[in-house]
């Protein structure tokens, strides 16, 4: 007798390529396969870029963004989703239209703004699209310290300051934020919650200069712990668990910073 296999959690990347594979689509399959779940994609840009930064980016139609995600719609059933790089006004526009058009309970936005080599990642234009039509229609947010000031527009550099930000990005339509605390010593992260308290994530310093893509599998993992049905919380520390684990083991790949995964 045939025995039917169990199905994996079906996670969905909207994000940019990264062809060194650090961060983006390839780094967030990578990271989905390692935690039990069956990475499916839709691109919003390629970027030319390596270890050593990015040099260029080249945004990917609206029209095939749209088109993508509806056929994936259409075929599978989606546990999660986790949103990246968007690159582009036209690209937030069709991600804004797609959170509207389906109701997906788990949805993690990693609002990426700049590359840690200083590359501009989205428009002004964008920026804002983001802000009035993304933020409010998402189960969590998972910026990091500079993300979160460029958000809020807040100094954020310190626990207090993370909270503080936390609780403007609530105001702002956010229902959970997870703020990263990689850059900071030691790097905690903080996690707050609509209407709890909020919950400090300890971490540990970790030496080595494999550090690329640390945000990308931070959103993928959480977004494939809650695809799995666990709470936030839960979840939250299963990734910073992948994070950590995965820059432990990291590879030195290239001639810049290497990826973590």
């Amino acid at each position: 007798m045939l025995h039917k296999r169990a199905q994996l959690p079906v996670v969905l990347s909207i994000a940019g390529h990264d062809p060194s594979s650090g961060a983006g689509i390839t780094a967030d399959v990578k990271t989905m396969a390692a935690n039990g779940c069956y990475g499916v994609t839709c691109i919003t840009a390629l970027t030319l870029q390596s270890t050593r930064g990015v040099k260029r980016i080249d945004p990917v139609e609206g029209r095939i963004i749209t088109e993508t995600l509806e056929h994936l719609m259409d075929d599978m059933q989606i546990a999660a989703v986790k949103i990246g790089m968007l690159g582009s006004a036209e690209a937030a526009k069709c991600i804004a239209g797609f959170l509207k058009r389906y109701y997906l309970r788990h949805v993690v936005l990693d609002p990426i703004i700049r590359s840690s080599s200083g590359a501009e990642l989205i428009t002004r234009e964008g920026l804002q699209i983001m802000k009035d039509r993304i933020l409010g229609r998402v189960a969590v947010i998972t910026p990091n310290i500079d993300e979160a000031a460029a958000l809020t527009g807040l100094t954020v550099s310190t626990m207090d300051q993370m909270q503080l930000a936390a609780q403007r990005l609530h105001e702002m339509g956010v229902r959970n934020v997870i703020v990263t605390g990689g850059h900071l010593d030691p790097p905690h992260d903080l996690v707050s919650r609509e209407g709890r308290r909020p919950t400090v994530l300890e971490g540990a310093k970790i030496s080595g200069g494999s550090t690329h893509g640390t945000g990308c599998a931070f959103s993928s993992a959480l977004a494939c712990s809650l695809a799995k049905g666990n709470d936030l919380l839960t979840a939250a520390r299963a990734a910073k668990h992948y994070v950590e684990n995965s820059m432990r083991k990291a590879l030195s790949i290239g001639k810049g910073t290497g990826p973590v995964v």
